[in-house]
């Protein structure tokens, strides 16, 4: 089977709050969930995930219109600070080489109100291989996040850092999943279909 993982598109920042932030999509967020849709319509979708969190189930809801499914929701793909009350951009940190990067980067993560890394990955693999277990044959499509992504791309090809790479916000990274067990990266990090010439195929 084909695993179509899909980061979210690009949400609010949220500061300053007394729960924990769950921001939506900004307006070029809706544009990129737009675009994904458009492009993965003219694929064969045979299930849709997507993270409890707002910002994947908003970028999700395009894509489940354009396929014609109803998307399951899966806790275990939620993202790792996803109990944190503010939700900076994990660019804009980067940018500004805020201590909160480097603590993201370095893996502690409960500095950010996050979850112990390996605990994490533990979470995500055993929730997207459920997926696949039920799933064996054609493509599934799951809308969660940038921890999510590198922390099963990392358990595939046995990167032990659990932030190792920064998918684009809408990008689609793909994995074969075969019936023994094997799992192969086929793509990593799409975006051709974010191009304002991007077409259908």
């Amino acid at each position: 089977m084909e695993l179509v993982l899909v980061r979210h598109a690009e949400p609010v920042r949220v500061e300053g709050g007394d729960r924990p932030a769950d921001p939506h999509l900004t307006r070029q967020g809706r544009e990129q969930a737009q675009r994904l849709a458009a492009w993965l319509a003219d694929e064969t979708v045979d299930h849709l995930v997507t993270s409890p969190l707002v910002r994947a189930r908003e970028t999700g809801a395009p894509v489940a219109e354009a396929i014609g499914l109803a998307p399951e929701v899966v806790e275990g793909v939620a993202e790792w600070d996803a109990g944190s009350h503010e939700y900076i951009p994990v660019e804009e940190l980067r940018r500004l080489q805020d201590e909160r990067w480097f603590a993201m980067i370095e893996g502690r993560w409960e500095d950010n109100g996050g979850v112990d890394p390996v605990a994490y990955r533990n979470q995500v693999v055993d929730a997207i291989e459920r997926v696949i277990a039920r799933f064996p044959a054609g493509r599934v499509v799951v809308v969660c996040h940038g921890g999510a992504i590198n922390a099963y791309l990392g358990h595939v090809v046995g990167i032990e850092r659990p932030l190792w790479f920064e998918p684009a916000y809408a990008s689609i990274s793909r994995v074969a999943a075969s019936r023994t067990g094997v799992r192969s990266i086929v793509s990593v990090n799409e975006t051709a279909h974010l191009r304002s010439n991007a077409a259908p195929r």
